[in-house]
């Protein structure tokens, strides 16, 4: 069995198998085998791709770009997967769910891991489109998992919106199957990524800039670009807080990477034209004000969880302004920002799953002294939002940092704008964090069990690659920039 089947089958055969377990204690633990079996088989085409530059055979291919998304996934996957088998039965031990939503629960977590996967795994743009929907329909199971009528609403909510998106996400890859229609000798291969990326320049320009713009809407609500976030915050705090980790460190970097692929589409038709860095300069525009309004809107938040999807909201901005922006060195740090976002905001929602039991709510106003009553908790949320916040040395500040220098470079006006918001948006984490972690604890207030594995290895691995990036991530990460930014294929 190669690695690009075994990661692929593992979740797929998985999920039934978990579904169909009546038992729910050996099914929180096969969970954790099938996860750490699927980040084998990533390490595994990893190391294939390392070797080879790229690995493609029925219908799907995976390089320098994608790979390292597909170990991050499986790997935040295990990690949450981890967090998730007592986290879980602690919520069914409580009465919030019954046994048979845990099975919902355990089947559409590798549901859902197996959607992304194909997403960031196939070589056609069809099938790109299926997997995300794929992986929409999978998560409002998991958001309405409590069943109450605040994550029904918000389930609802989810669906709609990105029920919408997708739909017009559909109607721009219709769009480009039709231009490819006009170069492509075998109409076969019309909606293939890299049979499309070779003849870019062909591509019929007036046509890709019109599905461009439905792509970047449709694939930009997954993403949470504002203005159509408006699900996101809604399903953090009303889903589990597994899922929350899964959704804010996956998810939004899958429908990231298909708008960026798609980008890189647009980019050769409109090489020669009049507007040839379009898709850039929308980019540019969605990222910026996703990224300003997520970080004014921090300073209103009384739910712990929306709090942080907002961050997340916010990031994921930051991280499309960069690709917008273009260039060797704002792409490289997209690439490293989507990687160390990924690896504290999952360690954040883990913690924050504790913290909650700990205080029993998600309002800020009545979680206080964290430190004092469960010391492991707290150290961890403070340590969590200093990395987010972009503090020295973990990699979240090296990442800014490319970003911030490729700006001075390329555009410079922009620096301003965006210290600006950085500013804000630390304003706005720290002012909440100070009470949560220093306060004064409530009576009645008592330590639970909590499992900070996965928290202090995802927070160690992210100060790691604020002091040092490995030479195997450094050199995938520029093989990587160079296809992104106009490189041919291996």
């Amino acid at each position: 069995m190669t690695s690009l089947s075994l990661t692929l089958l593992t979740p797929l055969i998985g999920g039934l198998v978990l579904i169909l377990m009546r038992s729910p204690g050996p099914a929180g633990w096969l969970n954790l085998g099938v996860s750490a079996l699927t980040l084998a088989g990533s390490l595994g085409l990893a190391w294939s791709v390392w070797h080879l530059g790229s690995v493609a055979g029925m219908g799907f291919r995976v390089d320098a770009f994608n790979v390292y998304l597909v170990v991050l996934t499986a790997f935040v996957g295990l990690t949450t997967g981890i967090f998730s088998r007592p986290y879980m039965r602690h919520v069914q031990a409580s009465g919030r769910i019954s046994a048979w939503s845990l099975r919902v629960y355990h089947g559409m977590y590798q549901a859902f891991m197996l959607t992304m996967l194909v997403a960031l795994t196939t070589d056609n743009l069809g099938v790109l489109w299926v997997a995300v929907e794929g992986a929409t329909l999978a998560t409002v199971l998991l958001v309405s998992l409590y069943r109450t009528p605040e994550a029904v609403e918000a389930a609802w909510k989810y669906f709609i919106l990105c029920g919408v998106g997708i739909a017009l996400a559909l109607f721009g890859t219709v769009l480009t199957y039709f231009a490819a229609q006009h170069v492509m000798a075998d109409p076969g291969t019309g909606l293939t990524w890299s049979a499309l990326y070779e003849r870019s320049h062909d591509l019929d320009p007036t046509v890709m800039r019109i599905a461009f713009v439905f792509l970047l809407v449709g694939y930009g609500t997954k993403v949470g670009l504002v203005p159509m976030h408006q699900w996101l915050p809604d399903a953090h705090s009303e889903g589990p807080t597994p899922m929350s980790a899964v959704l804010s460190g996956l998810l939004l970097n899958v429908a990231l990477y298909a708008v960026v692929r798609l980008k890189m589409l647009v980019d050769g038709s409109l090489a020669e034209t009049a507007t040839p860095h379009l898709a850039g300069a929308l980019l540019m525009g969605f990222g910026l004000v996703s990224f300003l309004v997520a970080g004014l809107f921090l300073h209103r938040q009384r739910d712990i969880k929306r709090m942080f999807s907002y961050s997340s909201i916010e990031h994921m901005g930051l991280m499309t302004f960069a690709f917008g922006l273009g260039g060797p060195l704002a792409t490289f740090g997209a690439l490293l920002h989507m990687l160390v976002h990924s690896l504290t905001k999952s360690a954040i929602f883990i913690t924050v799953g504790h913290a909650t039991h700990v205080a029993g709510t998600q309002s800020i106003d009545r979680i206080r002294g964290l430190i004092r009553t469960q010391p492991a908790i707290g150290w961890s949320l403070l340590f969590g939002v200093v990395a987010i916040a972009g503090f020295p040395p973990f990699g979240v500040f090296t990442s800014e940092f490319l970003l911030l220098t490729a700006t001075m470079q390329s555009q410079p006006w922009f620096t301003v704008v965006l210290l600006s918001g950085l500013a804000v948006a630390f304003a706005g984490l720290f002012r909440h964090l100070h009470p949560m972690v220093y306060g004064a604890a409530p009576e009645g207030q008592r330590p639970v069990e909590a499992n900070m594995l996965p928290v202090y290895f995802h927070l160690g691995l992210v100060l790691w690659l604020g002091l040092a990036i490995p030479d195997v991530l450094s050199a995938w990460l520029d093989r990587a920039t160079q296809l992104i930014t106009g490189g041919h294929l291996l």
